[in-house]
This record gives structure tokens, sequence and C-alpha cells, in this order.
């Protein structure tokens, strides 16, 4: 009993039970994960959960977003980084984004998509948190389109665009069991982000 009050108050626990959440949000969304599935995947004591969410599975769930939220932007931006050139990240971007899926068994998505699709008209508290998420994501998106385009509503509206496309391409290649929608909305964003190129040198 002593070692279960002991192991509810370590980080690591914290840092167990988060990602273990997150990894069941994106493969069974918000209905379909319980706080005891929860535990077993992360190998802590059920207690641990309410030590460290005391609100229960939307503390938990909502701390999952904010966490994750930046992690996936900066995986994304890491990938826009790699080659200088943008048209050419793009692609990398999205050929990765599909491998990756694929590499899951069409089984790991993006869980702020997954979570917001769930509870945008049911949960505000997690509403909210899904739509800062993506407010962040569109503001780091528009920096660097921005860095190439030199019409800031131009960049706010690619960066709109490329994660609408990419998270509507996760919906389409989840269901299809194939990464063609994923590597076809890269061609789709390489095209509209060439085609704002070409407006903003005239």
């Amino acid at each position: 009993m002593a070692s279960g009050r002991a192991d509810a108050g370590n980080p690591d626990t914290r840092t167990r039970i988060r990602e273990a959440a997150a990894r069941l949000f994106r493969r069974q969304g918000y209905p379909g994960t319980g706080l005891k599935q929860i535990a077993a995947e992360s190998h802590a004591p059920f207690g641990s959960i309410y030590h460290f969410f005391p609100g229960g599975k939307d503390e938990l769930v909502e701390d999952v977003i904010r966490s994750t939220g930046p992690e996936y932007m900066r995986v994304v931006h890491a990938l826009l980084e790699s080659v200088p050139d943008p048209l050419e990240a793009l692609e990398v971007a999205f050929r990765a984004a599909a491998e990756d899926l694929a590499a899951t068994d069409y089984a790991d998505a993006c869980p702020i998509a997954t979570v917001a699709l769930e509870v945008a008209s049911t949960n505000e508290t997690l509403r909210t948190a899904t739509a800062d998420v993506f407010t962040e994501w569109v503001t780091e998106g528009a920096k660097w389109f921005g860095r190439f385009v030199p019409d800031e509503s131009e960049a706010r509206r690619l960066a709109l665009a490329m994660i609408s496309i990419l998270e509507g391409a996760f919906v389409l290649s989840r269901a299809q069991r194939s990464g063609e929608p994923l590597r076809a909305a890269g061609q789709s964003m390489v095209d509209l982000t060439r085609s704002a190129l070409e407006r903003g040198s005239r």
C-alpha cells in the first residue's frame, strides 16, 4: 500500500499516464478510452490518475491536449525545416505523415483532431483546449509561411489550409488504410503554396 502511494507521487508516473492516455486517445478516441485502461496501459496504480489529475478524465484529457499539441507542432516544424526549399519541405512533411501513420497500422493519428471532433459540441473545456492548440498551430504555421510569402494574410491562409488539409487527410487515410490521401494532400498544399509564391513575386 505504501509503495502504491509513493508511486502515485512519482513524476515519472505522471509522464507514463499522460503518454499512455495520448496513445489511447489517438487510437480509440475520448469516449472509447476509460481510466482503468489508461492505468493498465501506463502500469500505474489507478489512484495515481486522481492523484495527478483530481478532475478525473476531463482534466487528464485537457492536459494531454495542451501538452501534446506543442509536441506535434515541434515535429512538423522540424520536418519543414529539414530542407530549405518550402515546396520540397511540404512534400517531406506530408510524406513523413503518411509513412508514420502506416507504421502504426493506421492506428495513431492526431489526438487533438480526434478529441475535437468528439467534444466540440458537448464539452466546452475540451473544445477550448483543442481550439487553443489549433490557434497556436496556425500562428506558428503563418510564421513559417511568412518567410516565403510577404503578405501576412496570405501566410495565415496557407497555414490554415495546411492544418485543415492535413487533418482531413488523416481521416481519409485511416478510413481507407492508405497513405494516398496524405500524399495527395501534400501535393495540393505544394500547389497552393507555389501559386502564392508566384503571386508574391509579381
